[in-house]
């Protein structure tokens, strides 16, 4: 099969970008450069907040700019569009309808990858930026297969939503991981069976998460994707 050149939505946030980028090349069974897969990357940190557009209602909307860099990445010649960032998932199908060529749905990605790795699950804790919680991007695809969600109880939440802050500045340390790992702590004493890292910032200190149950990461979900539609696998 012929190798596919993958376009990346990015700069949401920059760090996060590069860290998909970091589990792309690392997910990639490659023996030399020649290898690996052919990214072309828009970091675009100046996509309009989706914190600002959806949480606060007070920022214009991203998808205009969203569309633009589809359509520029596009005709760069990618075959197939990635972005890694939830919360801008929200606006997944105005992006599809801007291009003909796929963008690859990480919610849809990362709900089934969790499925098939647990048949009979019943509920997954989420960690994951407000507006997506708000949104119920993953409550809906979740509850077409019977499983509920839970979320980080009270403050907890405004913890994460400090930590996500925080991480798109890069500058960011213990009290980012212990809100994290706090947060975690909770869903698995709700009752989740498995977690889901929601959130790309998120993804860049979720690997220090310590709890029982499985934890799967959306970004990991998306990078392993990202492989497989562009050839790379086996």
């Amino acid at each position: 099969m012929k190798e596919k050149i993958v376009g990346i939505i990015g700069g949401m946030g920059p760090e996060a970008t590069i860290d998909l980028m970091t589990r792309v090349i690392r997910a990639t069974p490659a023996l030399d450069d020649i290898d690996h897969i052919h990214l072309v990357v828009d970091n675009n940190p100046k996509v309009p907040s989706r914190i600002k557009a959806l949480i606060e209602k007070t920022g214009e909307s991203p998808l205009s700019c969203l569309q633009e860099m589809a359509r520029k990445l596009a005709d760069w010649g990618v075959d197939v569009l990635a972005m890694p960032c939830n919360t801008a998932h929200t606006y997944h199908p105005g992006i599809q309808e801007a291009v003909s060529i796929p963008v690859l749905d990480m919610i849809g990605l990362s709900v089934a990858a969790i499925i098939a790795g647990h048949p009979g699950l019943n509920t997954v804790g989420l960690l994951a930026s407000t507006a997506v919680i708000d949104l119920q991007l993953y409550e809906k695809r979740f509850s077409e297969k019977g499983v509920a969600l839970v979320t980080p109880a009270g403050g907890l939440q405004k913890g994460i939503m400090d930590a996500i802050r925080r991480i798109k500045t890069s500058r960011y340390g213990k009290e980012e991981r212990v809100a994290l790992q706090t947060a975690a702590t909770d869903l698995v004493a709700q009752g989740a069976e498995a977690l889901l890292v929601a959130c790309t910032e998120l993804s860049i200190i979720a690997g220090e998460i310590d709890v029982s149950v499985p934890c799967y990461d959306s970004a990991q979900v998306l990078a392993e994707a990202i492989v497989r539609v562009a050839g790379k696998t086996g």
